[in-house]
């Protein structure tokens, strides 16, 4: 019988939870593990998607953590209201800053290091790779899942909240938008992919979008595969990758190409 150990021997691995932290016995922080923790209304939505494939595979080994503070639980009075009407009027509901206040305070003790705060906000900064390799570099990451119209601003002020946007839409709430900004930089982290090659080549690493890829069989529905990428020269298909990358870049993302062809004068 095989003793071997496994990759997190000597480590406890983390489990995906549901339950606020006070309410674990069995998973305690693990020294030195880039951990993610979200502020949210629905902690039953996590860790949804991050907790398959090899986010989950290595969330369970113990190379990244995930808790959830559940925000209802500092909720104001017997119903634990969170949110109230907007000053000056209007439609919908703003999370209250007494609400939001001692859920963050919660949320970052014992975080140290770099460790950034972040509101999911369609009013942010884009979400991009290079934010992604930041976030990798950091000890870990507090995540603030906003809803109805927004959180009180004089929160965002208070703490130097950072605001981060998937995109130049709105949705109905922050946590799909935490996961993939959890997916996008756990993928980064050290020994999570098992092959460091593949995400400094992939789109965005370079400033270009990918070049196509393909794989067997060399032809599919009268398609073959391109002939460079059988030819086994390196140099050719190097060539011919970079040539790809820039092609789809400038017709796709011109912005993109903008910035590349800046970075190449300067």
């Amino acid at each position: 019988m095989s003793n071997a150990p496994t990759r997190s021997h000597g480590r406890k691995a983390i489990r995906p939870t549901l339950q606020p932290r006070e309410l674990i016995t069995d998973t305690p922080d693990l020294h030195g593990v880039w951990k993610a923790r979200v502020i949210t209304l629905f902690p039953q939505a996590f860790p949804g998607v991050l907790g398959e494939s090899l986010t989950g595979r290595a969330l369970q080994e113990g190379l990244w953590q995930l808790e959830t503070i559940e925000l209802r639980q500092f909720g104001i009075g017997k119903h634990r209201n969170v949110d109230d009407t907007p000053a000056g009027g209007g439609a919908g509901m703003v999370l209250r800053a007494d609400v939001l206040a001692p859920a963050i305070e919660r949320a970052m003790q014992g975080a140290s290091g770099n460790w950034p705060l972040i509101y999911l906000s369609p009013r942010g900064r884009p979400m991009d790779q290079a934010l992604m390799q930041s976030l990798a570099r950091c000890d870990g990451v507090t995540l603030i899942c906003g809803r109805f119209e927004g959180v009180d601003e004089r929160v965002l002020e208070h703490y130097g909240i950072q605001e981060v946007s998937l995109g130049d839409f709105v949705m109905t709430g922050g946590e799909i938008a935490a996961q993939a900004l959890i997916d996008a930089t756990v993928r980064l982290l050290p020994g999570v992919l098992g092959n460091q090659a593949s995400t400094e080549e992939e789109s965005f690493s370079s400033g270009l979008l990918e070049h196509p890829q393909y794989t067997r069989p060399a032809e599919w529905m009268g398609r073959p595969i391109p002939e460079v990428l059988m030819s086994g020269h390196h140099g050719r298909v190097a060539e011919w990758r970079r040539e790809k990358s820039e092609e789809i870049t400038r017709a796709r993302r011109p912005d993109l190409w903008r910035r590349h062809q800046a970075a190449k004068d300067d």
